[in-house]
Protein backbone atom coordinates (compact mmCIF):
# COMPACT_ATOMS: atom_id res chain seq x y z
CA UNK A 1 0.00 0.00 0.00
CA UNK A 2 3.12 2.55 0.99
CA UNK A 3 4.70 1.30 -2.26
CA UNK A 4 1.40 1.96 -4.53
CA UNK A 5 0.90 5.37 -2.92
CA UNK A 6 4.50 6.31 -3.55
CA UNK A 7 4.53 5.48 -7.26
CA UNK A 8 1.14 7.42 -7.56
CA UNK A 9 2.28 10.40 -6.28
CA UNK A 10 5.58 10.78 -8.24
CA UNK A 11 3.08 10.32 -11.84
CA UNK A 12 1.34 13.42 -10.49
CA UNK A 13 4.10 15.90 -9.92
CA UNK A 14 4.43 18.05 -12.57
CA UNK A 15 8.22 19.10 -13.57
CA UNK A 16 9.95 22.30 -12.77
CA UNK A 17 12.36 21.94 -16.24
CA UNK A 18 11.71 25.16 -18.42
CA UNK A 19 12.23 24.46 -21.79
CA UNK A 20 12.99 27.60 -24.01
CA UNK A 21 13.98 27.87 -27.90
CA UNK A 22 17.65 29.59 -28.64
CA UNK A 23 16.90 30.44 -32.42
CA UNK A 24 20.05 31.49 -34.30
CA UNK A 25 17.48 32.34 -37.67
CA UNK A 26 14.46 32.89 -36.29
CA UNK A 27 12.59 33.31 -39.76
CA UNK A 28 14.57 30.10 -41.50
CA UNK A 29 13.93 27.99 -38.68
CA UNK A 30 10.43 29.08 -37.87
CA UNK A 31 9.66 28.02 -41.63
CA UNK A 32 11.16 25.11 -41.58
CA UNK A 33 9.74 24.35 -37.93
CA UNK A 34 12.62 23.48 -35.27
CA UNK A 35 14.84 25.48 -32.86
CA UNK A 36 18.30 25.42 -33.48
CA UNK A 37 19.09 25.26 -30.04
CA UNK A 38 16.65 23.98 -26.86
CA UNK A 39 17.78 24.57 -23.52
CA UNK A 40 15.80 21.86 -21.41
CA UNK A 41 17.42 22.11 -18.00
CA UNK A 42 20.94 22.08 -17.70
CA UNK A 43 21.08 20.79 -20.86
CA UNK A 44 21.26 22.19 -24.41
CA UNK A 45 20.42 20.21 -27.53
CA UNK A 46 21.56 21.50 -30.46
CA UNK A 47 19.95 20.88 -33.98
CA UNK A 48 21.76 18.72 -36.70
CA UNK A 49 23.98 21.67 -38.31
CA UNK A 50 24.84 20.72 -42.01
CA UNK A 51 27.28 21.70 -44.94
CA UNK A 52 27.13 21.52 -48.71
CA UNK A 53 31.12 20.66 -49.95
CA UNK A 54 33.24 18.30 -50.19
CA UNK A 55 33.81 16.62 -47.03
CA UNK A 56 36.88 17.33 -46.07
CA UNK A 57 35.77 20.83 -46.24
CA UNK A 58 32.22 21.02 -44.73
CA UNK A 59 33.42 18.89 -41.44
CA UNK A 60 35.15 21.79 -40.46
CA UNK A 61 32.41 24.19 -41.43
CA UNK A 62 30.13 22.41 -39.40
CA UNK A 63 32.07 22.08 -36.31
CA UNK A 64 32.83 25.89 -36.82
CA UNK A 65 28.95 26.31 -36.70
CA UNK A 66 28.48 24.36 -33.82
CA UNK A 67 31.22 26.14 -31.73
CA UNK A 68 29.42 29.69 -32.42
CA UNK A 69 26.36 28.28 -30.87
CA UNK A 70 27.60 26.99 -28.32
CA UNK A 71 29.20 30.18 -27.44
CA UNK A 72 26.41 32.09 -28.11
CA UNK A 73 24.18 30.26 -25.35
CA UNK A 74 27.97 29.91 -23.32
CA UNK A 75 29.25 26.21 -23.69
CA UNK A 76 32.43 24.90 -25.19
CA UNK A 77 33.19 21.64 -26.51
CA UNK A 78 34.28 20.67 -23.32
CA UNK A 79 30.95 20.64 -22.20
CA UNK A 80 29.20 18.72 -24.99
CA UNK A 81 28.24 15.11 -23.66
CA UNK A 82 26.72 13.52 -27.07
CA UNK A 83 27.58 13.79 -30.52
CA UNK A 84 25.40 12.45 -33.38
CA UNK A 85 26.61 12.37 -37.12
CA UNK A 86 24.72 11.87 -40.11
CA UNK A 87 26.75 11.43 -43.80
CA UNK A 88 25.60 10.66 -46.97
CA UNK A 89 28.85 9.18 -47.73
CA UNK A 90 29.88 7.64 -44.16
CA UNK A 91 33.59 6.84 -45.09
CA UNK A 92 34.54 10.05 -46.69
CA UNK A 93 33.60 11.24 -42.67
CA UNK A 94 35.94 9.41 -41.28
CA UNK A 95 39.18 10.33 -43.38
CA UNK A 96 37.74 14.28 -42.64
CA UNK A 97 37.06 13.08 -39.17
CA UNK A 98 40.46 14.53 -38.00
CA UNK A 99 39.62 17.94 -37.99
CA UNK A 100 37.19 17.27 -34.94
CA UNK A 101 40.10 17.11 -33.08
CA UNK A 102 41.07 20.43 -32.88
CA UNK A 103 37.52 21.08 -31.41
CA UNK A 104 37.30 18.63 -28.81
CA UNK A 105 40.54 19.35 -27.09
CA UNK A 106 39.39 18.17 -23.69
CA UNK A 107 38.17 15.14 -24.65
CA UNK A 108 35.93 13.38 -27.18
CA UNK A 109 32.01 12.91 -26.27
CA UNK A 110 29.91 9.64 -26.79
CA UNK A 111 29.44 9.55 -30.01
CA UNK A 112 27.40 7.75 -32.64
CA UNK A 113 27.93 8.12 -36.67
CA UNK A 114 25.91 7.20 -39.44
CA UNK A 115 25.54 6.72 -43.30
CA UNK A 116 22.51 8.17 -44.68
CA UNK A 117 21.17 8.26 -47.92
CA UNK A 118 20.39 11.97 -47.83
CA UNK A 119 19.83 14.98 -45.58
CA UNK A 120 17.28 17.89 -45.80
CA UNK A 121 18.63 18.86 -49.10
CA UNK A 122 20.34 17.05 -51.41
CA UNK A 123 23.20 18.76 -51.38
CA UNK A 124 23.94 18.90 -47.35
CA UNK A 125 27.03 16.18 -47.18
CA UNK A 126 27.26 16.04 -42.92
CA UNK A 127 24.75 16.96 -40.39
CA UNK A 128 25.80 17.07 -36.86
CA UNK A 129 23.67 17.17 -34.03
CA UNK A 130 24.85 18.12 -30.21
CA UNK A 131 23.96 17.35 -26.17
CA UNK A 132 25.74 19.74 -23.88
CA UNK A 133 25.36 20.69 -20.40
CA UNK A 134 25.66 23.54 -18.36
CA UNK A 135 28.21 22.90 -15.40
CA UNK A 136 26.69 23.87 -11.84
Amino acid sequence: MIALSLASGCATTPSTTSVSCRFQNENVESAIGFCQAVRAGDTLYISGVTAAAPMEEAVPRVYERLGRILQANGLTFADVAKETVYATDLDAFIKASGARRRFYESGFPAATWVQVQRLYLPSFVVEVELVAHYRR
